[in-house]
């Protein structure tokens, strides 16, 4: 290979010879890797199947050095970029079609310090990699709901889960960061020491630069803690949901609790006159003593129908985090729709309810999660996540595997997504964002005022937007339109 053509951000194609390659390939720890390169459809392979691109170059990095040297190497040849962490992202931000990928999957250090009930992490791991190590402890970096999905991603977006209500969103027990810059500075970015810097980083996504190490604060938790799910049938899903309603209305903040729908999998814990059919059940964890936890466990069974099955007892931490996982294997195709909620009204409820009952692929689920608590006791603008003062969260996640069916089961997200989204909050969380919701749609995401500081933060770290293959905080227009005056055009 003389020459590798390779996309720019500008939307133009540069040719990089084998003779910059090869000093590239000689700074990096980690491999380089064209699309011959063995290995190469494995490490461009993410979570959703949906997802099918094509770098042209991926970067594997083992280190921050090779970052500084992947995000110098972009920006000396003006590349479109894209990083990868754990690759759980549902619109599949990790790979940029015809660029770089910086790929950060194989760092994976995590360090533990049980008397400072600090965590130390690297970008590749997944929340299953962090609860390994710190319930060795008895201790928890409050994470999300699903085990396999990555720490990065998760924590820029700002993070919620289980624990939330008990001990706020994920990026208020972030300490510090390890961060590359856009102009290849390595800096560890504390409250302290870059306080914009870093409050953009609690909830702003990738915009800002590379992140190669998160410091966290962790919580004294289990192993065993009461939780699990209770399911019904689905010809009760208005009165449940209702009942979900009276519960999360006088919750204590220890207690979390989701309501799920889905059809009901070939399990051997399940009926199997209910294998197939739809059910709605509600999930709980409970982030105190286990005998504090049974009055709410009461609370929950307290519902005029028998369960299909009453999963809800004390159980280890780790077991309860990876519940919903066989329901988002790796490689299945993903389409999600998510708004958030103040309030479930019986408009509502009767509105979803119909639309639940239209799913189009029995892979396809849907929750609804209790927020609020301790996420919501800090000044809203803190940190820079968008939805602090939200109530609820409610996910449409259509699900299918093959090709078949694609336009139909991605109708379905839409169309339930327009018949609640009257009701909603009008906020919507980055995390959740499919490929196809644009500009509109992240602002939306944010305030209006932490918005307008995330942009004043974006004009002094990457005022040419290099950070651009994202949920994007785009720079202030009069700063973006200097810079492209003062850029000469890439050849092609």
């Amino acid at each position: 290979m003389n020459t590798l053509r390779i996309q720019t951000r500008d939307g133009r194609r540069t040719d990089i010879s084998a003779d910059t390659l090869a000093t590239l390939t000689a700074t990096l720890r980690g491999r380089l890797l064209t699309e011959d390169a063995p290995g190469y459809d494995a490490a461009r392979r993410i979570w959703n199947g949906m997802i099918d691109r094509k770098p042209a170059l991926i970067a594997r990095c083992l280190g921050a050095s090779d970052v500084v040297a992947a995000v110098n190497f972009a920006r000396e040849h003006e590349l479109l970029f894209s990083i990868r962490g754990a690759g759980h992202n549902i619109a599949g931000t990790a790979v940029a079609d015809g660029g770089l990928m910086i790929d950060l999957i194989e760092m994976q250090g995590i360090r533990v310090d049980p008397e400072a009930r600090r965590v130390w992490v690297q970008p590749g791991t997944t929340w299953a990699d962090v609860d390994r190590e710190t319930q060795l402890h008895g201790l928890v970096v409050p994470g999300g709901i699903v085990s396999t999905t990555g720490v990065s991603g998760f924590t820029l977006g700002g993070g919620f889960g289980w624990l939330t209500r008990k001990w706020g969103y994920t990026v208020d027990l972030l300490r510090s960061v390890e961060l590359v810059t856009p102009d290849g500075q390595f800096l560890n970015v504390t409250a302290e020491s870059h306080p914009d810097l870093f409050w953009a980083l609690c909830g702003g996504g990738g915009n800002f630069g590379v992140v190669t190490g998160y410091e966290f604060d962790a919580k004294p938790l289990g192993p065993t803690v009461m939780a699990g799910i209770v399911f019904y049938s689905f010809e009760r899903a208005v009165d449940l949901l209702r009942h979900f309603r009276e519960i999360t209305g006088n919750a204590p903040n220890e207690l979390a609790c989701l309501f799920a729908v889905r059809t009901a999998p070939a399990a051997p814990f399940i009926p199997e006159e209910q294998h197939g059919k739809l059910i709605v059940g509600i999930a709980m964890n409970y982030a105190g003593p286990l005998d504090d936890a049974m009055r709410y466990v009461d609370q929950i069974r307290n519902f005029d129908a028998e369960p299909i099955v009453d999963l809800i007892r004390p159980q280890q931490f780790m077991e309860h985090q990876k519940f919903l996982d066989a329901g988002q294997p790796y490689g299945r195709n993903y389409y999600w729709k998510s708004d958030f909620f103040d309030r479930i009204d019986d408009e509502l409820i009767d509105v979803a309810v119909d639309h639940w009952a239209q799913i189009t692929s029995p892979l396809s689920s849907s929750l609804i999660m209790h927020l609020g608590g301790a996420g919501q006791a800090r000044p809203l603008d803190s940190t820079a996540v968008g939805f602090r003062n939200t109530e609820f969260v409610f996910n449409m996640q259509s699900a299918w595997d093959g090709d078949a069916g694609s336009e139909e089961h991605i109708g379905w997200a839409r169309a339930m997504f327009d018949a609640v989204h009257p009701y909603s909050g009008g906020s919507s969380y980055i995390n959740f964002q499919t490929e196809d919701e644009g500009d509109e749609r992240v602002r939306q995401s944010y305030p209006a005022e932490i918005y307008e500081r995330l942009v004043e933060v974006k004009d002094r770290y990457d005022p040419t937007n290099m950070f651009c293959f994202n949920k994007n905080i785009q720079p202030s227009a009069a700063v973006l339109r200097r810079q492209r005056a003062d850029t000469s055009p890439v050849s092609d």
